[in-house]
């Protein structure tokens, strides 16, 4: 078993294979584009979580470590709102981009 895993690693690898010359120009391009795109998600999926409102007893915030008092809770309610509807798309939306290059990287080494 160990001997075929190799031999297809060698195939995907092999640079025998035919390809069209547009995939060849301009697939690493769309390739640096995706993960340029999967960076700049990830920077703001980070920085929307660490402005979440915590779950805990305290109500801290994780950024400014501030408990919630009655007028900001219910001041920033449909702000923390938006900001878990944020954190969502942004998730969705790299979960996207990631099988996007994935699907790009096996066209490039013709897998698929």
């Amino acid at each position: 078993m160990n001997q075929n895993f190799i031999n297809i690693v060698n195939l995907m690898a092999s640079e025998d294979t035919a390809r069209a010359e547009w995939i060849v120009k301009s697939f690493p391009i769309i390739k640096i584009v995706l993960a340029c795109l999967i960076c700049a998600c990830a920077i703001f999926l980070i920085i929307a979580s660490l402005c979440q409102k915590s779950d805990a007893e305290g109500g801290t915030n994780a950024i400014t470590g501030q408990a919630d008092t009655f007028y900001n809770r219910n001041k920033g309610e449909s702000l923390q709102g938006k900001i878990k509807k944020w954190t969502i798309a942004i998730s969705i939306t790299i979960l996207v981009l990631c099988v996007a290059f994935l699907v790009i990287n096996s066209i490039y080494n013709g897998t698929i």
